[in-house]
């Protein structure tokens, strides 16, 4: 303690003094929340505001904030790593279970494509830089600079529990924190709105198709600045197919910046931790043949939707990507319920230590599954209200239901396991079963002939050390292990069979396969506006589902 208060305005105290210090982290903690709350309504109100002509709020306005934030993210990040490496106690502990290194991966590919991104915006906005304000095109150079500087943050310090500077800390990490989110707020407006651009195209009128062109420049500098070459429609429309994974690549970005700050300050206790030989074969060939299969409905998808103007095209790629959502759902749902089921025979104990990637992860998961469940339910209320129903309308519904029932038993089966205590401490054994698994390699049957016909036990000086040992629990504490081991098995090819389908269910949506767009349903009975505001703003959410799912899963059992 008397080290840590050399270099900390906060001194360590155990859980048995007062609790002064820990209302004082409480402090801390509420100080930065309000400065991040307060940023956040500031970003969203700038950027919801520019999304609209009549609003005397302009994009380069938003640009400008967002500029602005991430600058100062960039020198916070520079001084946070400065001042750590010269400061040999800044960081006394890790947390083993923040930032691993496939999620740490999983960032590195999300922001090699925002790179990209970027680069194609920088590309759009130059082919007519004379007529534009110069912040647009200063904008995508400084956050490519963003991403890089912080992806290597995250990437060596995702793990870190600082004990310097706390509060200054806590304050850069929320302000790192609120620009990912003010980011991901601004490519979800802009994605939507480009959205519902394309999609609305034939079917609205005149002067709602003027807004909405209006609305996708974000600025009246529509009319003005024309993109009439081919290389500026490849940069416009490169850019616009990237903006899923700039939109993934803040939100992985903002969960591990969170992490960070639940961390601050923080003395950890190591626990031994199992590691998970990957021995996979019935998961990962389902989870394969999911995934090819995705891959193929969602090129004909594409295809027949985008590219031909018939109906019967249409209504055929919609039965199409129904039934095979249909059929993924149903296995996704039936494996979930196979795995709760065997939870009720798992014998480790829960663990309840206090984890804040665990209670972020939950937090996630529901959250995030709250999207999809509005729009299913509102397409429930769609298909049973209107008249008349067709095969598709069947489809749809049944589509909606299983949607809902496999969010459900997905949640339950991993929030499961992420309250299991690691398969290694599950060693609840007395002392002379703990000196049996040194006879693993023992034959048990010449074990069995040092012992008497009548049946007795061995006496203690047959084996040294140990108590009386009776050949039958020899052999039922040796098999033991076994029966546990093929029920993780299970549960592993369980999860690799989700992560795969997950996958595809993420990749679907992201790239283009919206049946919420094509199937006239819901948008004639909720209309041409209310419909569509509808799913641009719990879309993201739901392909966010899929790949804060992929994460855990990663996570609990493989």
């Amino acid at each position: 303690s008397s080290q840590i208060a050399s270099f900390s305005h906060q001194p360590h105290q155990p859980p048995s003094t007062p609790a002064s210090k820990e209302v004082w982290k409480k402090g801390g903690r509420m100080f930065s929340i309000l400065l991040a709350v307060h940023l956040a309504l500031l970003a969203c109100t700038l950027v919801s505001s520019g999304a609209f002509e009549k609003i005397a709020v302009h994009d380069y306005d938003v640009f400008f904030l967002l500029t602005v934030m991430m600058l100062m993210v960039i020198i916070w990040i520079i001084f946070y790593l400065v001042g750590t490496s010269r400061c040999p106690d800044a960081i006394l502990c890790k947390d083993s279970h923040a930032g691993p290194v496939w999620l740490r991966g999983g960032l590195i590919l999300f922001a090699i494509f925002s790179l990209v991104m970027d680069v194609f915006k920088i590309g759009y906005y130059s082919s007519f830089y004379s007529c534009l304000s110069a912040i647009k095109i200063i904008y995508p150079i400084v956050q490519a600079i963003f991403v890089v500087v912080q992806t290597y943050f995250l990437w060596i310090s995702a793990k870190d529990c600082v004990h310097v500077h706390l509060n200054v800390t806590r304050c850069g990490l929320m302000l790192t924190l609120t620009t990912n989110l003010a980011v991901w707020m601004s490519a979800v407006t802009d994605e939507s709105v480009h959205k519902a651009h394309s999609k609305l195209k034939k079917n609205v009128t005149e002067e709602i198709f003027r807004w909405l062109l209006k609305a996708g420049m974000r600025s009246s500098s529509a009319e003005e600045c024309n993109c009439n070459s081919q290389i500026c429609q490849i940069f416009k429309n490169g850019y616009f197919w990237l903006y899923p994974f700039n939109i993934e690549y803040s939100l992985f970005a903002s969960a591990m910046v969170y992490v960070m700050w639940k961390n601050v300050g923080r003395f950890i206790d190591h626990h031994s931790h199992h590691i998970h030989h990957l021995t996979f074969f019935v998961g990962i060939v389902l989870g394969l043949i999911i995934l090819v299969s995705g891959l193929g409905v969602l090129i004909l998808y594409e295809v027949q939707v985008n590219s031909s103007t018939e109906s019967s095209k249409k209504s055929q790629a919609l039965t199409m990507y129904y039934i095979f959502n249909i059929v993924c759902l149903g296995l996704m749902s039936l494996v979930c319920i196979g795995g709760s089921v065997i939870y009720r025979f798992d014998k480790r104990d829960m663990d309840r230590h206090k984890n804040p990637t665990r209670t972020l992860d939950v937090a996630l998961l529901m959250g995030a599954a709250l999207g999809q469940y509005a729009i299913s339910y509102y397409s429930i209320v769609a298909i049973v209200a209107s008249t008349p129903r067709d095969a598709i309308s069947a489809l749809n519904l049944t589509y909606a239901l299983l949607m809902i029932a496999q969010h459900t038993f997905q949640n339950i089966f991993i929030i499961e396991g992420l309250h299991r205590q690691p398969p290694k401490e599950d060693h609840k054994h007395d002392s002379h079963q703990k000196d049996l698994y040194g006879l693993t390699f023992v034959n048990i049957n010449a074990v069995s002939l040092r012992v008497p016909d009548s049946g007795s036990t061995l006496a203690p000086s047959t084996v040294s050390g140990t108590e009386a040992i009776h050949p039958s629990d020899l052999v039922r504490t040796l098999t033991a292990p076994k029966k546990m081991n093929w029920r993780r098995k299970f549960l592993r090819e369980i999860s690799m069979f989700l992560l795969l389908s997950n996958i595809i269910l993420w990749i679907m949506p992201a790239f283009g396969a919206r049946p919420q767009f094509d199937n006239d349903t819901e948008l004639n009975f909720y209309g041409d506006s209310m419909w569509p505001a509808i799913v641009d703003i719990c879309l993201p959410f739901g392909i966010f589902y899929r790949m804060h799912a992929v994460a855990s899963l990663l996570e609990v059992y493989i």
